[in-house]
C-alpha cells in the first residue's frame, strides 16, 4: 500500500498565510479588537493599585468609589469587546474552515484512481474526517486564540516594565524555563503526531476492510486472524497516543510548575524596592496582578501550542492530497473510430513482477469480448488497462488509433465505461445516486434506466426517485446498489463498456434477466466482460481465455468447446458435464 504524500513544514505555512491573506480584513478586525480588550483589561490592576496608594495616602471613601466604578466599567468594556471578538473570531473561523472543505474536497475529486487504490480507503478517510475537523478546529479557534493571547501577554508584561523596569526583569523568571520545554516538545511533537496519524489511518483501513468483507470473513473462518491483525493496529495505535501523551506530560509539568515563580518574583523584587522606597505598594500590587492575569493567556498559548501541533500535523497531510500530481489531460483530443487494440501490454504493479505478460487483443466495434479465467489471471488488471485507468509499462492499449492515456479524461469515460463488482449508493435521492451518470437525463429516462437492468423493487419505492438512500434511510442490497450502478451505466451511454464481474452481486436468475435485459440496449456497443458465470461467455461473439497473465485460447464459444482445451473443460465442469472425458487444467505458463 502506498500511502499519500505528506506536505512539508514550509509548505503548510505558505498555505497558512494564504488562508489569513485571503481574511486579511476579517483578521484585522478580530486583532483590533481583541487587543482593545486587552486593553481595556490592564486598567483594573492599575487602578486597584491607585486606590491602595490613595488610601495609604488618607484618601476618602468618595476617591475610593471613583475608582472602583472606574474599575467595574472597564471590566464591562472589555468583556463587551472579548464578546464581539470571539464572535467576530468564529465568523472568520467558520469561513476559513468552509473553505478548507471545498478545496480538501476538490483535490481529492482530482485524484487519479489508481491513486486512491493504491493508497486504500483508510488513509483517505481519516485525512477526510479527523484530519480536516482538526484543521477546522484549529483555524476557528487555536490560531486565533494564540494571536490573542500573544498580544495579552505582551501588554501585560510591558504594564509591568512600565510600573518599574526591575519589577519588569524579576516578572521574566519563568519564562527561561517555560522557553526550553516549549523548545523540547516541539522539536518532538510534529514527528510524533505524524506518527499517530498515520497509525490511525492504518487502524481505519482494517476496521473499513474487515466491515466490508464481513460475509467472506464468516464463509472462510478468518475472524481470529482479523482479530489478530486489528489488535496490532490498534496496539500500534496506542504505542502512538502514548508517545504523545508522554511529551505531554513532560511540557505541561514543567509549565504548571513555572507558573508561581514570575509572582514570587516580583513580590521578593517589590518588597526589596519597596524597602528602598523607589516604588509604591500600588506598583507592586498592581504587578503582581498583572503577573497573576498573565497566567490565563500563558496558559491557553501553552495549551493551544499542543492543539497547534496537531492542527499542524493534520494541515500536512489534509495539504499532502493537493501534492499528488493530477490525472494527466492527455495529449489527444479525438482519436480515429472505435477500434480497441492492444500490442505487447505489460503491466506491474508498484514494487511487484509483471502480472501481464505480452498481451495482444483487438476488439472491433460492436463486438462482444468475455474474458475468462481463473482467479488472479489478470482479468481486472486487463480490464484497467482497457478502461485507462493504469498505463501499460511496455506495450500499448488504442482506441482509434490513439493510446487511450493519452485521452483527455473526460474525453475518456465518455467513451469507455468500467463497471466493477464494487458499487457506491451515495446518501441522497435515487434521482441524485441516477444524475452522477447524466446530469441531465430526465425522470422518463432514469425510469427507463431502472426498468432496463431488470431494477424491479423500484416501483416498490414509496417516493419513487424521491426516495432517499444511505444510512438513516433506505438501505439497498448489494444485488439492488449492483442494479442501480448499471442503471447509471445505461444513462451514460458509453461506447465501450468494460463490465468487471458486473453482476456478481445477483443471484444466477436475477444476473441472467439482467444480462439479458442489458443485452437489448447494448446493440452497436464494444462490450468487454469479464466473466464468472460462463452463461456470459456462451452469449459473446468471441471468448478470451486468460491465465497467468497471458492470452492463451480466443475465439468464440462453439470453436473453443470443439478444440477441447482449457475453456472446453472448464464449460464441460461448469455445467457438471458426465461424459467420459479428461479433465485440464488451466495451462501455466
Amino acid at each position: 500500500m502506498s500511502r499519500l504524500p505528506v506536505a512539508e513544514r514550509g509548505t503548510v505555512r505558505r498555505a497558512l498565510r494564504d488562508l489569513i491573506g485571503r481574511h486579511r480584513r476579517a483578521v484585522g478586525v478580530v486583532l483590533a479588537l481583541h487587543s482593545a480588550a486587552a486593553v481595556a483589561g490592564l486598567a483594573p490592576p492599575w487602578l486597584l493599585g491607585t486606590i491602595v496608594d490613595r488610601v495609604t495616602a488618607g484618601a476618602g471613601v468618595a476617591t475610593v468609589d471613583r475608582l472602583a466604578l472606574a474599575i467595574g466599567g472597564c471590566v464591562l468594556v472589555s468583556a463587551l469587546l472579548s464578546r464581539y471578538a470571539q464572535y467576530a473570531g468564529h465568523r472568520f473561523g467558520e469561513r476559513a474552515v468552509a473553505e478548507l472543505r471545498e478545496e480538501f474536497v476538490d483535490r481529492t475529486l482530482g485524484l487519479p484512481v489508481s491513486v486512491v487504490e493504491r493508497a486504500g480507503s483508510g488513509d483517505l478517510a481519516t485525512r477526510s474526517s479527523v484530519d480536516v475537523s482538526t484543521v477546522g478546529t484549529t483555524v476557528r479557534d487555536v490560531v486565533p486564540t494564540m494571536v490573542i493571547a500573544s498580544v495579552q501577554l505582551s501588554l501585560l508584561f510591558g504594564a509591568v516594565f512600565l510600573l518599574h523596569p526591575l519589577l519588569g526583569l524579576a516578572a521574566l523568571a519563568g519564562l527561561p524555563s517555560i522557553w526550553a520545554v516549549t523548545r523540547w516538545y516541539l522539536r518532538r511533537a510534529t514527528s510524533a503526531y505524524l506518527a499517530e496519524g498515520a497509525a490511525a489511518a492504518e487502524l481505519t483501513e482494517t476496521l473499513t476492510t474487515t466491515a466490508e468483507g464481513a460475509r467472506t470473513v464468516e464463509a472462510l473462518r478468518l475472524a481470529d486472524d482479523r482479530i489478530g491483525h486489528g489488535t496490532t493496529r490498534i496496539t500500534r495505535v496506542w504505542w502512538a497516543r502514548r508517545a504523545t501523551l508522554a511529551l505531554r506530560t513532560v511540557f505541561f509539568s514543567v509549565v504548571e510548575a513555572s507558573y508561581p515563580l514570575p509572582i514570587a518574583m516580583v513580590l521578593l523584587v517589590g518588597g526589596y524596592l519597596l524597602s528602598r522606597e523607589m516604588v509604591s505598594l500600588g506598583a507592586v500590587i498592581a504587578a503582581a496582578l498583572y503577573l497573576q492575569q498573565a497566567i490565563d493567556p500563558l496558559d491557553r498559548l501553552l495549551q493551544w501550542t499542543e492543539q497547534a501541533q496537531r492542527g499542524f500535523a493534520s494541515f500536512a497531510r489534509v495539504l499532502g492530497v493537493g501534492l499528488v500530481p493530477p490525472e494527466p489531460p492527455g495529449t489527444t483530443a479525438t482519436s480515429r473510430g472505435e477500434r480497441l487494440v492492444v500490442r505487447q501490454a505489460r503491466f506491474a504493479y508498484a514494487g511487484g513482477h509483471d502480472v501481464l505478460h505480452g498481451i495482444d487483443l483487438e476488439v472491433r466495434p460492436g463486438e462482444r469480448l468475455a474474458v475468462v479465467g481463473p482467479s488472479g489471471a489478470g482479468k481486472s488488471t486487463l480490464a484497467r488497462l482497457l478502461a485507462g485507468i493504469d498505463a501499460p509499462r511496455r506495450g500499448v492499449v488504442s482506441i482509434g488509433g490513439c493510446p487511450v492515456t493519452d485521452l483527455d479524461p473526460a474525453e475518456r469515460r465518455r467513451r469507455i465505461a468500467l463497471v466493477t463488482q464494487e458499487h457506491h449508493v451515495f446518501i441522497g435521492s435515487v434521482r441524485d445516486n441516477l444524475a452522477f451518470a447524466a446530469p441531465d437525463a430526465s425522470d422518463e429516462q432514469m425510469r427507463a434506466a431502472l426498468a432496463t437492468v431488470g431494477a424491479d423493487w423500484y416501483t416498490e419505492l414509496p417516493d419513487g426517485l424521491d426516495t432517499p438512500l444511505g444510512d438513516g434511510a433506505r438501505q439497498l442490497g448489494a444485488a439492488e446498489a449492483q442494479q442501480l450502478a448499471l442503471a447509471r451505466l445505461v444513462l451514460a451511454d458509453p461506447h465501450t463498456l468494460i463490465l468487471d464481474e458486473a453482476t456478481a452481486a445477483l443471484d444466477p436468475t436475477t444476473a441472467r434477466r439482467t444480462e439479458r435485459a442489458l443485452a437489448a440496449v447494448l446493440v452497436g456497443r464494444t462490450v468487454i466482460a469479464i466473466a464468472h458465470r460462463l452463461n456470459t461467455a456462451h452469449d459473446a461473439d468471441r471468448v478470451a481465455v486468460l491465465a497467468d497473465g497471458r492470452i492463451t485460447e480466443i475465439g468464440s464459444h462453439d470453436d473453443l468447446v470443439a478444440a477441447g482445451g482449457a475453456y472446453a473443460a472448464l464449460w464441460h465442469s461448469w455445467h457438471a458435464d458426465e461424459r467420459p472425458q479428461s479433465r485440464k487444467e488451466w495451462p501455466s505458463s
